[in-house]
């Protein structure tokens, strides 16, 4: 994962990285399941300027990735690439209303946090110690997740995803879906690597990714 993605463009990079999952799944799934890409807009609201009396409510896309039975069109398997406001405010809210419906549903839910600020989805237990996870509920299981922590240093990790029971999970190579997202959009363009983070990192963390920028 790239920390110089988690500022102002973590947006971009949420809306991308969802598309592209889609784009990934689309081919193995078929024929017996379609991957779609819903979008839906949560409004959060933001401070004012000095002067002004309201607080401002904007629109934010989100895009889900959904995997659907070609049949009967049956929600199968939810993926959730969390953005920003899916982890703070309002839109947090939003964000674990719709995880409690799903939660409860007969569709498993596939959580990807590639975000370090913001609060995480609740759990039980606290997750491990990790700038980044990848959570996985299979109905079967509930209400015990699967969990990838995922470290800067290291790729992000292929994750089976499940469908319905008697069919084998896919697998989503999830690096080379954040490695075609970066290179198609042109991120190496977008960011500025001679600036400070956005998201400052723990010390430890900070001098390995000095290294890989000499480098």
């Amino acid at each position: 994962m790239d920390p110089y993605l988690e500022g102002s463009l973590s947006q971009s990079v949420h809306l991308q990285l969802s598309m592209e999952i889609a784009r990934q799944l689309a081919p193995k799934l078929r024929p017996r399941y379609v991957a779609l890409t819903p979008e839906r807009f949560v409004c959060e609201s933001h401070d004012a300027p000095v002067g002004l009396v309201a607080q401002m409510p904007v629109a934010i896309p989100h895009v889900s990735v959904e995997m659907r039975d070609t049949a009967n069109r049956q929600l199968v398997t939810g993926i959730e690439v969390l953005s920003p406001s899916n982890k703070r405010g309002d839109g947090r809210v939003e964000y674990l209303a719709k995880r409690r419906h799903l939660l409860l549903s007969t569709a498993h839910l596939m959580e990807i946090d590639l975000l370090r600020e913001g609060e995480r989805v609740p759990m039980q237990q606290p997750l491990p110690s990790a700038p980044y996870f990848v959570l996985l509920s299979r109905v079967e299981d509930r209400p015990v997740m699967e969990v990838w922590p995922i470290t800067v240093d290291q790729p992000l990790p292929p994750v089976p995803v499940p469908l319905l029971p008697g069919d084998p999970d896919v697998l989503l190579d999830l690096q080379q879906a954040f490695t075609n997202v970066y290179d198609s959009i042109g991120y190496d363009l977008a960011v500025d690597y001679t600036k400070p983070l956005e998201v400052p990192l723990p010390a430890e963390l900070a001098g390995w990714v000095a290294d890989r920028l000499r480098r």
